[in-house]
């Protein structure tokens, strides 16, 4: 073959994809419109974002059950109400998430007010005024304490016999905020409890939630969360489920929390499904480091976390997840009408003991 003719056919191998062309601003644009320029560039994480909401749209479209990981403190900055969104669409059937993210998202419903702060500010100052800081959000002691309050209240009031997974607790709580605060409206905890959508912690103890009902231990008042009932309740979702897909916000440990469902159903129950179908993360992180949140979807196919490509069904967002998730949740409750609820909670003890005839 001549170098011209090879030339030419890595050309055509390379240059399949349309041509760039200048962007387009007009009056009106929508959610769908700024996307579909993005689309027409295709370039850096603009491109990689219109790429996250057609495999957003394909993951509803295939019925996947999409599970939705939540790391940092996002609810503090609003971003629950998208959540409530993805919930009352059908677009989100169960989440994984740090506690912080369950804690905070209480203080809108029990209507204690969160600020607009700066992160340009005395942070002793701040302490001697009794306000604690989320980079430039302020909180109070006040309403952190009027939260423990409720979190304690409502878990004096539960009698159980047996251990409880996180998801039975954050139902409980759910339920609680949809019968005895004044805004459940605003809480993502409740909205989801109301659509039996189960929500998991992977890290149950590091948060105030944890810190709650550690104290109650000490009055011989406390429940008992039993993590490995996690393990097992995402795992027989995941085995129950036809084909699975992931939205993950940061990473960290409520990403891998998720991702190992696979490894657990292949490595140590011998059920293999071959991985996920659809990955979708939005990170700030890079992989060379070695963290949760950089890691990206190829290394977890050498795990068996992902199925191999086969299709394009994985893409990373490297941006600030509270401008892409809008833009993300935006266009997919713009594009798809709303789905059938599965209904997850519903049906996890009949999950997981489907998963237990399955163990060799």
């Amino acid at each position: 073959m001549s170098k011209k003719s090879k030339q030419f056919q890595l050309q055509h191998k390379y240059l399949c994809k349309p041509r760039i062309s200048p962007q387009v601003l007009k009056k009106g644009m929508k959610v769908k419109d700024l996307v579909d320029e993005y689309s027409r560039s295709g370039a850096f994480n603009a491109g990689r974002l219109a790429e996250a909401c057609r495999l957003y749209c394909h993951m509803i479209d295939e019925n996947a059950t999409i599970g939705l990981t939540l790391s940092g403190a996002m609810t503090p900055t609003g971003m629950g109400g998208i959540l409530i969104s993805l919930i009352e669409n059908g677009f989100v059937d169960f989440i994984i998430s740090t506690g912080a993210n369950l804690y905070h998202d209480l203080h809108f419903a029990l209507n204690l007010p969160i600020h607009q702060g700066d992160f340009r500010v005395d942070d002793t100052e701040l302490y001697e005024a009794g306000i604690e800081r989320i980079y430039d959000i302020f909180i109070t002691d006040d309403l952190l304490l009027k939260t423990d309050k409720f979190i304690q209240d409502v878990a004096k009031r539960i009698t159980p016999t047996e251990p409880l997974s996180t998801a039975d607790f954050h139902y409980i709580l759910g339920m609680a905020v949809l019968d005895d605060t004044p805004s459940p409206r605003l809480s993502f905890v409740a909205q989801a409890a109301r659509h039996n959508v189960p929500v998991f912690v992977s890290s149950p103890g590091d948060s105030s939630i944890g810190m709650n009902l550690s104290y109650l231990k000490i009055q011989n008042r406390g429940i008992t969360v039993d993590t490995d009932l996690d393990v097992l309740q995402t795992t027989a979702i995941v085995f129950d489920s036809e084909k699975n897909g992931i939205v993950s916000i940061g990473g960290g440990s409520p990403k891998n929390f998720y991702m190992q469902t696979q490894p657990t159903l292949a490595q140590i129950l011998d059920i293999n499904k071959g991985g996920h179908d659809y990955f979708i993360q939005i990170t700030t992180d890079a992989p060379q480091w070695g963290g949760l949140s950089g890691a990206t979807p190829t290394e977890a196919i050498s795990w068996g976390k992902i199925r191999r490509e086969e299709v394009k069904n994985h893409v990373v967002v490297y941006s600030d997840a509270t401008i892409a998730m809008p833009i993300l949740a935006g266009y997919v409750v713009s594009e798809r009408k709303p789905r059938k609820k599965k209904h997850l909670y519903r049906g996890l003890a009949e999950q997981l003991a489907a998963l237990k005839k399955q163990v060799k």
